[in-house]
């Protein structure tokens, strides 16, 4: 699959019906999907397999993410500017 292709799939499995976890997913794939690592690219399509309301708690912070590497791209992904 092609960079483009994959790229529109990608942001089609970003929406969420949150507007804010939209934006925060849609933020990290214009400004870091391209550059990101193999192993960061694998910790992002994790969270995109986890449940809005888990990833709503650890993003507002409300709850802390269990795993570390998730845990630590949330941070990343929260501190991009809006």
């Amino acid at each position: 699959m092609d960079e483009a292709t994959e790229l529109k799939k990608l942001r089609w499995r970003c929406r969420r019906g949150m507007r804010e976890l939209d934006q925060l997913f849609g933020r990290y794939l214009d400004r870091c999907w391209a550059q990101a690592s193999d192993d960061e690219r694998a910790v992002f399509l994790y969270l995109l397999d986890c449940e809005d309301d888990r990833l709503w708690r650890w993003f507002m912070g409300y709850e802390a993410c269990p795993d570390a590497k998730p845990a630590a791209l949330i941070a990343a992904i929260r501190a991009l500017p809006a």
